[in-house]
């Protein structure tokens, strides 16, 4: 889970940010686990420590040094961290900010995931996430992840990208204001 950046439109980390009294990173752990994900890496970067204490095991807390140059940096990070752990033939990025991306759509797109997979998911169409990335392509995600692209200029040349559609089961919105989140 990428939850490293500072929500400057947010005024604040979005991770800290409480949707019904629960943070949004404690949601989106919980959502990833009722997926079926596992391992799970929080990458951290505004307000570390903070967050890492939000967080039931200390091993899933990934720092990113160089948060602030944006996403890709968060998304190195994340996938260095998974490289050292035995067992996952892919990647299911999620985003913090995503507190309407429900389990459903997390399962659908890891579906029949492999070392090979390119898939994300599209809403309506419109591509969005979470995004998966089987183990052969990190290298290779992570040499070309810059600023805030992350992995979408690396996801733009595959001809093998799958789109999976979740507009069914929730509308892929995010949160950029705290006014996106009810009061």
């Amino acid at each position: 889970m990428l939850a490293a950046g500072a929500g400057r439109r947010f005024g604040g980390p979005k991770a800290l940010a409480e949707l019904d009294g629960e943070p949004l990173v404690r949601r989106a752990l919980r959502t990833l686990a009722a997926a079926g994900c596992a391992p799970v890496r929080v990458v951290l970067g505004a307000a570390a420590d903070q967050v890492a204490a939000l967080l039931p095991d200390p091993a899933q807390a990934v720092r990113a040094d160089d948060w602030e140059t944006g996403m890709g940096a968060s998304l190195k990070a994340g996938l260095a961290a998974l490289t050292q752990v035995n067992g996952p033939v892919a990647a299911l990025v999620h985003l913090v900010d995503l507190p309407w991306v429900g389990a459903g759509i997390l399962a659908r797109v890891a579906a029949d995931a492999n070392s090979e997979t390119v898939a994300r998911a599209s809403y309506d169409g419109v591509p969005g996430h979470p995004v998966v990335l089987g183990r052969r392509w990190w290298p290779e995600i992570a040499a070309t992840a810059r600023g805030d692209h992350g992995a979408r200029d690396w996801l733009a040349t595959r001809a093998d990208l799958r789109l999976i559609e979740c507009g069914d089961l929730g509308s892929g919105r995010d949160v950029d204001h705290r006014a996106d989140l009810p009061s």
